[in-house]
């Protein structure tokens, strides 16, 4: 309608129906987008000014994300899409097919931005940040893209939906075949979270795929693993299922780290105690009770047994190594940042080539990696130094024997 009046105003300054059909038609598109434009521009402003204003009367951050994401923007583009929708059947209706497109995807756009808040808040929440979001999103998404692209298809060929559903359900087997990992990773996503094995912020250990840090995301397919030395390794989902790996949740989550250490004692170095030795061992204040209260029993069984003392061997005696496996435990136990309500000890493992191994294990109430390893550090320390008073040698590399 609009075109033909602008047609016949320019036939009359004397142009010919061909160039006043092009420049009518390059009117009314320039007429058209300045519209689009600028209901785009006045919406986006009152629109973004909406959520900017609920954001600042809100203490949750969900607005806020909600414009990082852009989802006001996007949203400012439908009055656009809807004035078009009413204006172009007027001129021609093969565009109304490209605006029906358009709006699908502006459609599916704009809840992918949704979801991505939704994935960021669950990311900032401290209650649900080890929830693995990422793989529910990705399925949703791969949902919403295959409506999406069928409906789009439907749209432009003209051609029912139900044409395109059974082309697909013919290639089944190779769309099974092609997101087969997929698949196999939402089933695995499904489980993990179902039976809580692994959650983002967990500290996990898989030696077959060198991965020992913490895990920062857990998608449909892969799951990202920071290590230590800061580089990222990435696990097929799937196989958090099938393979074996340590989760470290339980340590971090219980009242200590446990400590696990042996020092290596030369068996040549161990001895009855005499008594100017033990004597000596007295002034050890940690020791100083057990020492009275082992000796009082020990001479009494010696007595009742007649036990000719002249020679150590006979009867009971005390042993360097055993009173410095007590002191180990005394120490242990009187160590402000040791956990005496999980279990503590000092041990004798199995003689080795190396030496007798005494096995500290206890537990640190501070689980934090740096400060775990200098506690560790600082009790080894101690009782490397403690050694030479119970007249105990630890085992030297230069002792090893060489072929």
């Amino acid at each position: 309608m609009y075109k033909e009046e602008i047609i016949k105003f320019l036939s009359n300054y004397g142009l010919n129906s061909n160039v006043s059909g092009l420049i009518s038609s390059a009117l009314i598109i320039i007429s058209i987008s300045v519209i689009v434009f600028a209901i785009n521009f006045i919406t986006r402003n009152i629109i973004l000014s909406f959520f900017k204003r609920i954001a600042k009367s809100t203490s949750s951050t969900f607005d806020d994300l909600l414009i990082k994401n852009k989802v006001p923007r996007l949203l400012s583009f439908i009055p656009s899409l809807f004035f078009l929708y009413l204006i172009i059947p007027t001129y021609t209706d093969n565009l109304i097919i490209i605006i029906e497109a358009l709006t699908i995807l502006l459609f599916i756009v704009t809840v992918k931005s949704i979801l991505s808040t939704v994935k960021d808040y669950f990311k900032l929440s401290p209650s649900l940040k080890h929830i693995p979001i990422d793989s529910y999103i990705q399925v949703i998404m791969i949902f919403l893209w295959f409506i999406g692209i069928i409906l789009i298809l439907s749209v432009l060929t003209g051609r029912e939906i139900g044409t395109f559903l059974a082309s697909l359900g013919a290639l089944s087997a190779i769309i099974i075949l092609v997101f087969r990992d997929t698949i196999l990773g939402f089933v695995s996503s499904i489980q993990i979270t179902v039976n809580d094995t692994v959650r983002i912020g967990d500290w996990i250990t898989m030696k077959g795929s060198d991965a020992d840090g913490t895990v920062i995301e857990v998608n449909l397919s892969t799951v990202k693993v920071q290590n230590f030395d800061n580089t990222i390794t990435t696990i097929p989902t799937y196989k958090l299922v099938s393979d074996s790996f340590v989760n470290w949740r339980g340590m971090e989550e219980s009242k200590g780290r446990r400590i696990k250490r042996s020092l290596l004692i030369k068996p040549s170095s161990i001895g009855f105690l005499k008594n100017n030795e033990i004597d000596e061992l007295k002034k050890v204040k940690l020791i100083t009770e057990y020492l009275n209260t082992k000796i009082k029993e020990i001479d009494s069984y010696n007595q009742k047994n007649n036990a000719d003392k002249s020679m150590l061997l006979n009867g009971r005696n005390l042993t360097n190594l055993g009173v410095f496996r007590v002191y180990i435990e005394q120490y242990l136990k009187a160590h402000p940042m040791t956990n005496d309500d999980l279990t503590m000890m000092c041990r004798q493992l199995e003689p080795t080539s190396q030496g007798i191994p005494i096995q500290i294990y206890a537990f640190s109430k501070d689980k934090e990696w740096t400060k775990y390893e200098a506690l560790t550090s600082d009790i080894f320390d101690h009782l490397l130094s403690s050694v030479k008073y119970f007249n105990l040698e630890c085992f030297e590399l230069n002792q090893y024997p060489s072929n």
